[in-house]
């Protein structure tokens, strides 16, 4: 079963995601390298990926939901799939929903839930130790939460609604978590 990925900034889900990958064998889609990878292809998608990237503008969402299609179709029907960053707000929900449907995929949904205030402060000391900028700066921080919280909370609170959200407790150390999403997971 494939699994989505949710979690406030700073929660650790791209930490977790890679760790659950490299143990139980599943392939990471990660829109943003999806993106780049499909704009390296040279294909006529790429191209005109490439055009939106290039200029900095935000890829529509019609291009990501295809890119989404083609990178499920080119995985194997056996190839388990963790989706980390889609989908980000209901429209995409909507698109993901019907594409995993028509290609009789079924997931669950986990959520790595943490308080603003420790996500902030985690943020803040990870950019401390990795020199990151764009972590730097609370006021962005805080900005990247809230569009999180307005956009992309009721679709984790829609999946829930539907019984396909498992909530993993994000506060503790990276192995503690691992520890939780395992058990809530039921994967040994």
């Amino acid at each position: 079963m494939d699994l989505v990925f949710f979690g406030i900034q700073g929660s650790g889900k791209g930490t977790q995601a890679k760790k659950l990958a490299a143990e139980f064998g599943y392939d990471i889609f990660e829109a943003g390298g999806e993106l780049r990878k499909i704009k390296a292809s040279g294909t006529p998608l790429g191209d005109e990926v490439a055009s939106f990237i290039d200029e900095g503008k935000l890829v529509p969402f019609e291009i990501i939901m295809l890119v989404t299609k083609e990178a499920v179709l080119a995985r194997g029907a056996d190839q388990k799939i963790l989706f980390d960053g889609i989908p980000r707000d209901s429209d995409q929900m909507n698109a993901f929903n019907k594409i995993m449907k028509e290609v009789g995929r079924d997931f669950k949904c986990i959520e790595i839930k943490l308080g603003k205030e420790e996500a902030v402060q985690r943020i803040l000391g990870r950019a401390e130790e990795e020199g990151r900028a764009d972590d730097s700066d609370e006021s962005i921080i805080l900005r990247r939460m809230d569009t999180f919280i307005e956009k992309t909370m009721p679709v984790i609170e829609e999946y829930k609604d539907q019984g396909k959200l498992i909530e993993v407790n994000g506060d503790g150390t990276i192995d503690q978590i691992y520890e939780g999403l395992k058990e809530a997971l039921h994967l040994e």
